[in-house]
């Protein structure tokens, strides 16, 4: 802030005094004044414009020259006007660093105000999302990145879990967006190229797929030979060897056919399409088959299933997660225990929960239980005859429906699973009945 020694009050208050005294001596203090403070205000009236025309021009460099308190301000503005412009040198020389090396990352980086308006993005950007520098700013984010899987998810505003899709210049890209909210409601856009990442993901599904559906014919053949030799008269030590063997071999089709459906709902993170599901029918379906599969142990199974609202999405995939979870729950929870499904909505979508009073899992568990083969209690899961991929394969289901698996659990008081499916899989069950006729 200008802050000078020299004041224009001062100084007039020392023209007013001087001319006052000069007046006085000659006669004349009225008009001497008068003309004192004219040539003091015709010299004020001369040093401001000065001070505009050199604020005007563009070229600051050349400072005029001038006394007191007039000199004194045209010296600090000028050493504001540099340290101004040094300043703007030094935010510029940043900025211009950003572009540098923003431009040599491999990853698009885009920056999109609070409007949805496309602000700034690097080189990556132009090469794997087709942006345009001549034509695209300034554009919404919307308008050019159509895919609707992208618009629900940069709507929905909850971007914890990034989103996968193909790139919209080059079809042979898998790009990965993730998106991180800065300042007043502003985003930056990553995109990032995980194709290699995705092909190695493949070989390793291809591998699974393949060796399973290799295994499964010698299994049949040698499960039909066991079935044919238990119904012949063996003596007891050979039937009790056989009928392990059979069993065995019921549990590794089952591992097999549960890696082959793991494998097909792994090939694509999206469902084809989204037909009506009898969820209410499938849900007691699953009820019956629980309790032929729980009969020895004389369990409870409870339905809470709400009327007004169906489902949309693929019914053998609903169907695999939802049986999972009901025959874990029969398998767990003990003879004489208590077992409530229940299907509603809300404003968030519909929700199907399978809550058990069974012996509950450890908190140190729950992280992990949706991982492949992980077990809680290696065995109990074997003598259950689990293959430790259904908490998996309903993971899947859930994300290629849009939906989560949510688990909570206390040792001693039983276990919640619960399946979330996003509110626009959800129609009313009068649109079901119209849309299946």
């Amino acid at each position: 802030m200008y802050n000078s020694s020299h004041t224009i009050a001062g100084n007039l208050l020392l023209t007013v005094v001087v001319s006052l005294f000069l007046g006085f001596i000659i006669g004349y203090p009225g008009w001497t004044l008068a003309l004192a403070l004219c040539l003091w205000g015709a010299y004020q009236v001369k040093q401001f414009n000065r001070l505009q025309r050199w604020l005007m021009r563009e070229d600051h460099t050349d400072v005029p020259e001038s006394n007191g308190y007039w000199g004194e301000l045209f010296d600090e503005i000028s050493r504001d006007q540099k340290r101004q412009i040094q300043r703007a040198q030094s935010l510029r020389n940043v900025i211009h660093r950003f572009q540098q090396s923003s431009a040599a990352l491999s990853d698009a980086i885009v920056i999109i105000d609070a409007q949805n308006h496309l602000e700034w993005w690097n080189r990556a950007a132009e090469k794997l999302l087709g942006m345009k520098t001549q034509t695209d700013r300034g554009r919404s984010v919307m308008n050019l990145l159509r895919d609707p899987r992208f618009v629900r998810y940069y709507r929905k505003s909850q971007y914890d879990d990034p989103l996968q899709l193909t790139s919209p210049v080059q079809k042979d890209t898998v790009l990965e967006y993730r998106i991180t909210r800065f300042g007043a409601g502003d985003r930056i856009l990553v995109a990032r190229d995980i194709t290699r990442l995705k092909q190695l993901e493949q070989t390793r599904q291809d591998f699974v797929a393949n060796a399973s559906h290799e295994l499964r014919t010698p299994l049949t053949v040698i499960r039909g030979y066991l079935e044919t030799f238990l119904d012949q008269e063996l003596p007891r030590p050979m039937l009790r060897g056989l009928s392990q063997m059979e069993s065995q071999s019921r549990r590794m089709e089952n591992l097999v056919s549960d890696l082959l459906l793991l494998s097909r709902l792994e090939t694509s993170a999206h469902v084809s399409d989204e037909l009506p599901i009898p969820i209410h029918s499938m849900i007691a379906r699953i009820r019956e088959d629980g309790l032929v599969l729980g009969q020895e142990k004389n369990q409870i199974i409870e339905m809470d299933l709400e009327q007004d609202s169906a489902l949309l999405g693929q019914e053998s995939e609903v169907y695999s997660a939802i049986s999972n979870l009901v025959f874990n729950a029969v398998r767990y929870t003990p003879a004489d225990g208590h077992i409530k499904l229940r299907w509603w909505t809300d404003k968030e979508g519909g929700h199907f929960a399978v809550k058990d009073n069974g012996p509950g899992i450890d908190s140190i568990h729950l992280p992990r239980l949706q991982e492949r083969f992980y077990r809680v209690d290696e065995s109990r899961s074997s003598d259950s005859g689990g293959t430790g991929l259904g908490l998996a394969i309903v993971k899947h289901v859930m994300l290629r429906h849009g939906g989560k698996l949510t688990i909570s659990s206390q040792l001693g008081k039983g276990s919640t699973f619960t399946c979330h499916f996003p509110h626009e899989l959800v129609i009313p069950a009068a649109e079901k009945v119209r849309a299946r006729q």
